[in-house]
């Protein structure tokens, strides 16, 4: 595959830095994400804005979790689901959600269950949900906003993911220990 490289911010383009320079303020690094990103600063914008919008939503952190996880894994993305492991045990997602979210599992609650589904009808059917799909939805509690902000999660992972794929993104030391392995990328690679 094509060698992407990965960006310092003193290499970064300049409409990337600004960018870059925020998350090493927030997260005390710049994830390798953001640095094979700043190849095409448009993108990292768009990610990082969609990212900050997508935490605006109705969705409480483990229900947004579960959604980009779901597409993680759905997409075989090993960089965002060891990624989102480690976000997801920062925020206090339950364990056992994160446990069945990494291997494709049910989760033991209905409500967030329905969600992981219907997260996964979502990715599957390009947006296609069938009537009844969307009517278990709507039964389990959520809402058609809910199911507006199902699709903008699965937007902001395919952005994350497809790049993680092209640019053979590499873990950064702080996911490592949540690395990921899983039968959905072996058969995509």
């Amino acid at each position: 595959m094509t060698d992407f490289e990965t960006y310092t911010i003193a290499s970064a383009p300049d409409a990337a830095k600004p960018i870059l320079e925020a998350s090493l303020k927030g997260y005390g690094f710049v994830p390798n994400l953001y640095a094979a990103m700043a190849e095409a600063p448009a993108i990292l914008e768009g990610y990082t804005t969609l990212s900050s919008i997508f935490g605006k939503t109705s969705l409480s952190e483990t229900e947004r979790q579960i959604i980009l996880m779901t597409n993680n894994r759905l997409n075989g993305c090993k960089y965002c689901m060891a990624a989102h492991t480690t976000l997801s045990q920062m925020a206090g997602v339950p364990e056992d959600v994160i446990a069945a979210l990494r291997d494709g599992s049910p989760i033991a609650d209905p409500k967030l269950e329905a969600l992981r589904k219907f997260a996964i009808v979502i990715n599957e059917s390009r947006g296609w949900p069938s009537d009844a799909q969307v009517e278990a939805f709507l039964t389990a509690g959520y809402t058609r906003r809910s199911m507006l902000e199902v699709i903008l999660g699965t937007a902001l992972k395919t952005l994350s993911n497809y790049t993680n794929h092209v640019a053979e993104t590499a873990l950064d030391d702080a996911f490592v220990p949540n690395a990921w392995i899983a039968s959905v990328a072996a058969v995509a690679e």
